[in-house]
């Protein structure tokens, strides 16, 4: 046993490790990643089966990586808020990954609504292809439309985008309800109902307590990290992660640099902000000129900010949120799936049995989902 049974490294030293025993855990784990942004890309035209070398995410990096399962994200811009079309984009983005990701590589993708089909994929050698709607905003403060969209596949919601919606506070928006409105807790209602899982990665801290009171199932952080390490305010304190372990949820690790480590996240603020600018939603080129121009977080980072949860929430409520094609720098060492093993490699040497890195990378995933929708099944 590499590590104490509360899930803590009992020693400082790294473990000598095979690349047998790499290989062996690697291709043994189920991965699941809760937060992907590649559809952004397809409404462009993108062929996620073709290689990029300035994408994250193509079909040959994701075999390469062991990639399981993959949620997709139905961004949908805050700005489609000023004209009304929130639901519309959304439509097209779900309709991107169902269509320009599933159907038009059927060999390769399976579509996914529950954690059973996502081990069914598996079964077949396909990667389960899973829908997650990125900002609250785009249900248009309409249950009917966050039923729609349940039956269009999504199985969750990112409450918030980095705005501040009708019913919700984001931790990127100036506070207007001080948490959840009414409707706020309706909608965590009627998706505990539906078997959506709410997720607060973007929300402040207040509409997280709101949440955390009310769920009647397990939340997770689809892609949010540790604030002990690095202060963005999209990540977690320590408080937070205690009460989501409590609520029997996940925190799902961020890849972004300024997520990672402070010192990258704080370095060349004014410069970074102006390369933001010019690129805009190009994240293909925000990224290779973030990577080129500034310090880097690196894989090292990814494990730290995994331990820390482990340390204060337990094994059981950590998992992956890679955000890759989402965010304009990804670690040295851990730039797309294919470097996945190196990631499995770091964790055994720092400790990590098999069994709980399978839990990191999957088991704790779906333990959330079958509890989300065994509540579904009970209201």
């Amino acid at each position: 046993m590499r590590l104490a049974a509360a899930g803590l490294l009992s020693v400082a030293l790294a473990f000598a490790v095979t690349d047998a025993e790499v290989a062996q855990v690697h291709k043994s784990a189920l991965i699941i990643d809760s937060h992907n942004d590649t559809p952004m890309k397809v409404i462009g035209g993108f062929d996620i089966s073709v290689s990029s070398p300035k994408a994250s995410t193509d079909l040959p990096r994701i075999r390469a990586g062991n990639a399981g399962a993959i949620f997709f994200a139905a961004y949908v811009p805050k700005q489609k808020v000023k004209t009304g079309t929130s639901a519309e984009y959304c439509r097209r983005a779900i309709n991107a990954i169902r269509e320009g990701i599933v159907a038009k590589h059927p060999a390769d993708f399976a579509l996914a609504t529950t954690a059973a089909e996502i081990e069914a994929a598996r079964k077949q050698g396909k990667v389960a292809a899973l829908i997650g709607i990125e900002g609250g905003h785009a249900i248009e403060d309409s249950l009917d439309k966050l039923r729609e969209f349940f039956r269009m596949g999504a199985r969750y919601m990112t409450l918030t985008h980095s705005n501040t919606n009708n019913w919700a506070d984001s931790s990127g928006d100036k506070p207007r309800h001080h948490g959840l409105t009414a409707f706020g807790k309706q909608v965590v209602g009627e998706m505990n109902k539906l078997g959506m899982i709410v997720d607060i990665s973007h929300v402040s801290d207040e509409t997280f307590r709101d949440v955390i009171a009310i769920s009647k199932a397990p939340v997770f952080a689809s892609h949010s990290s540790c604030r002990a390490i690095s202060q963005a305010k999209r990540n977690m304190t320590d408080d937070m992660i205690r009460a989501l372990a409590k609520n029997g949820g996940v925190v799902q690790i961020n890849f972004a640099c300024d997520f990672l480590n402070e010192s990258v996240r704080t370095g060349n603020a004014a410069e970074k902000k102006k390369v933001r600018a010019k690129f805009g939603e190009n994240m293909d080129a925000l990224r290779i000129e973030s990577e080129k121009r500034f310090p880097r977080a690196t894989l090292a980072d990814v494990v730290a900010h995994i331990d820390h949860v482990v340390k204060v929430g337990g094994i059981d409520h950590v998992g992956i949120g890679s955000d890759y094609d989402g965010v304009d720098c990804t670690p040295a060492g851990l730039e797309d799936y294919s470097k996945f093993p190196a990631l499995t490699r770091a964790l055994l040497e720092k400790g990590y049995t098999a069994a709980q890195i399978h839990k990191i990378y999957g088991g704790n995933t779906l333990r959330v989902m079958r509890a989300v929708e065994r509540t579904a099944g009970s209201m």
